[in-house]
């Protein structure tokens, strides 16, 4: 079409005017039939369907054809003067009003790609249009939804269902927020949310409802609410001394054997700062580095010693399991702590030296005073000056005492063999 004034002129009526050449490439088209280019694309779909099909083109090529709920006459071609490559073709709306635009257009046009599943019906339950999220549940396209009603898709009971809820719509006029159950296409139940509402299309009321699949998400919330109650009965039952810490180092939840094992009542350990929890120490610089690292998630999990302080002052060697809470922030925000292999409740008592510490693994180990003399490069005076002082400090008298007791305040590592120092940062090493 080269008169520009006929575009315009067409453009404010309810007609559609394609020209497409010999494979249906559309070289042109306009008019105000449709408010948005996707339907008029449909529309063009569904006359090259109706085309193709043998026997359907009349001898002086005009029909009817229903599209969307409304009545087109068709003509095609429109011109036979066209050359062979082309050919035009106009649809006139039957009983359309010219000044009355179509109710959901803006709607259509919103949704109709979304991953929101979006139709409109009729009061009598036939779609008039649906986006290819909504025909993507039923295994379809669009095409193939509209024109036809809710009891070709649902099984009756939810075809029932969601016609009681298009009269609700159409008895209040107002929009209602639900949620509704359906079968997915691999059979199984599934859940949406969504509203419905009026739309006004060809002088009628109709019902447009717009909906998300929320069923992987209401799975995802089941299993993780699952997951937290495990895990209390986990905290709760297993005696397990265990606590989640913030990053900042305050106790947000405790198990009870984490309070019994600091003589607090729960309600006094959470809330506490872990530092206040913990003696001083050479060894509390390096638990501070390797917490920085947790946060910071350089590393996931951390393995450590540490001397934990209870509420009565007396103190017990422990082994510290922290591993942080989730994968998504850059810094951690949780971090669980599970206290295990802790030592006899003592009284604080003197640092040993490491010199100390190699006699206690070499005694352990069942070596004699000369023995460990040699193995030291000690004199066999020195060696016996040493084990005096330990049984003074650990308050043993005897050599096996000394090694018990070595191992039940946690200055020897209990799963370690040969003994070794239970700080000692390599398996191999005695200190």
């Amino acid at each position: 079409m080269d008169d520009s004034s006929l575009k315009a002129l067409l453009e404010q009526l309810p007609v559609f005017w394609w020209e497409v050449d010999e494979p249906w490439q559309v070289l042109e088209r306009g008019g105000g039939a449709f408010a948005d280019t996707g339907t008029a694309q449909r529309f063009l779909d569904r006359m090259r369907q109706e085309l193709s099909a043998p026997g359907h083109l009349p001898d002086d090529g005009r029909w009817q054809a229903r599209f969307d709920g409304r009545t087109f006459d068709v003509s095609w071609p429109v011109d036979d003067r066209q050359p062979h490559s082309r050919t035009r073709g106009l649809a006139v709306e039957v009983d359309a009003q010219a000044d009355a635009p179509r109710g959901y257009a803006a709607f259509a046009d919103l949704v109709d790609l979304a991953p929101a599943a979006a139709f409109i019906r009729d009061s009598e339950g036939r779609y008039l249009w649906a986006n290819h999220a909504y025909a993507h549940l039923y295994g379809t396209v669009p095409e193939q939804v509209v024109g036809r009603c809710i009891e070709d898709f649902d099984a009756p009971a939810d075809a029932d269902q969601f016609r009681a809820l298009d009269r609700e719509i159409l008895t209040r006029g107002t929009p209602v927020r639900h949620t509704l159950g359906y079968r997915r296409q691999d059979g199984s139940a599934g859940r949406a949310v969504g509203h419905r509402f009026p739309v006004r299309e060809n002088a009628q009321t109709c019902v447009a409802g717009i909906y998300v699949d929320v069923t992987d998400h209401l799975r995802a919330m089941v299993q993780r609410q699952e997951a937290e109650e495990n895990l209390r009965a986990l905290r709760d039952h297993s005696g397990l001394a265990c606590a989640l810490l913030s990053a900042n180092g305050r106790v947000v939840e405790a198990s009870a054997a984490a309070a019994e094992l600091f003589h607090l009542n729960l309600p006094d350990l959470v809330g506490r700062r872990a530092h206040t929890l913990l003696a001083r120490e050479p060894d509390l610089d390096r638990l501070h580095r390797r917490w920085k690292s947790l946060i910071a998630r350089r590393v996931r999990r951390v393995e450590t010693s540490a001397v934990l302080v209870d509420a009565r002052g007396l103190q017990r060697r422990a082994q510290l399991h922290l591993t942080t809470i989730g994968h998504s922030a850059a810094r951690a925000r949780h971090v669980w702590a599970v206290v295990t292999h802790e030592s006899l409740a003592h009284e604080a008592h003197s640092s040993l030296t490491a010199a100390q510490i190699r006699i206690l693994s070499l005694l352990a180990e069942g070596s004699s005073n000369s023995d460990i003399a040699t193995s030291l490069k000690l004199s066999r005076q020195t060696v016996d000056y040493h084990l005096s002082r330990l049984r003074q400090l650990l308050g043993a008298t005897t050599r096996p005492a000394l090694v018990a007791r070595a191992y039940v305040l946690g200055i020897l590592a209990p799963r370690a063999w040969p003994p070794r120092s239970a700080t000692a940062a390599h398996p191999l090493s005695a200190v």
